[in-house]
C-alpha cells in the first residue's frame, strides 16, 4: 500500500492527464477511423472522424446515463451510433425524423411526398474524390426539403430519373418512422447497410454528430496521407 500511494504520488500529474482523457473521449467528443465506404463521397475508407457527443446529449462518461438533453437530431446531420440491430458503430446521415413519410423509387429519394432535387455532377468536379476513390456510376447533389445540399453517390446513372420499374422500398410501400426513431442512409446508397436494411433507428442509439474529418490515410493506396481532407468540415 505504501508503495501504491508512492507511485501514485510521484504520477499524479499523469494520472490526472489519463483521467481527463478518458472523460473528454467518454462524454464530450472522440475520434474514430473510418474502415469502409458506405458514405462515400462525404466520407471515405481512411478518414478519421470527429464525434461531437455533446450535440445531442450530456451523458455519464462511458454509460447510457443521460443528464441532460442538449438538442434534437436534424434531417441531414451525420450522426453516429452504436446499433443494436447491426451490433456495431455506425455512421449515417438522418433523412427522416419521427413521424416522417419515406419511400424511394429507383434513385430519387421522397420525404412526406415530396421529391428531392439532384443535380448530376460531372466526375470531376467531385473535388473530395481522388482518382483511386472513385467508384462506378454517378454522383450528384442531393436537396431535401429542410436539409443542406449534400453529395451521393448511386451505382447507376438513373440519378435524376423517376423509374418505378425499380425496386422501391419495401416494395413501393412508404414506411412511417415511428416515435422516437430516425430514419438514417448512407450517402453512398449503392453500398450501405442502413435504415432500408434494420429499419429505422431508436433515438437513445444516436452518440453524437460527425463534424470533422481529422486526418485521412488512403487505404486504397498504400495508406497514403489525402492531406486535403485534413480538418476538413463534413457537409
Amino acid at each position: 500500500m505504501r508503495r501504491l500511494k508512492q507511485l501514485i504520488r510521484n504520477n499524479s500529474s499523469l494520472i490526472l492527464f489519463i483521467v481527463f482523457l478518458a472523460t473528454f473521449r467518454g462524454a464530450i467528443a472522440d475520434w474514430h477511423p473510418v474502415p469502409t465506404g458506405s458514405m462515400k463521397p462525404t466520407i471515405l475508407e481512411g478518414d478519421v472522424i470527429w464525434h461531437n457527443k455533446l450535440a445531442y446529449d450530456l451523458k455519464f462518461p462511458f454509460t447510457d446515463v443521460k443528464l441532460a438533453s442538449l438538442g434534437e437530431p436534424q434531417r441531414g446531420d451525420i450522426v453516429i451510433l452504436n446499433s443494436a440491430s447491426a451490433d456495431k458503430r455506425l455512421i449515417k446521415r438522418l433523412i427522416g425524423l419521427p413521424g416522417d413519410s419515406i419511400s424511394i423509387v429507383g434513385d430519387q429519394l421522397i420525404v412526406n411526398g415530396v421529391a428531392a432535387d439532384y443535380e448530376l455532377l460531372p466526375i470531376q468536379s467531385v473535388q473530395t474524390i481522388r482518382p483511386v476513390d472513385r467508384e462506378p456510376g454517378a454522383y450528384g447533389l442531393e436537396q431535401i426539403e429542410g436539409s443542406p445540399l449534400h453529395t451521393i453517390h448511386v451505382n447507376t446513372p438513373k440519378l435524376l430519373s423517376y423509374d418505378e420499374t425499380y425496386t422501391n422500398l419495401h416494395r413501393g410501400q412508404h414506411v412511417v418512422v415511428p416515435d422516437n426513431h430516425y430514419f438514417l442512409l448512407g450517402d453512398n446508397r449503392g453500398n450501405s447497410a442502413d435504415s432500408r436494411y434494420y429499419g429505422a433507428f431508436p433515438r437513445h442509439e444516436i452518440r453524437g454528430k460527425a463534424t470533422h474529418v481529422l486526418l485521412s490515410l488512403n487505404l486504397l493506396d498504400s495508406y497514403k496521407p489525402r492531406f486535403e481532407r485534413f480538418f476538413s468540415v463534413l457537409q
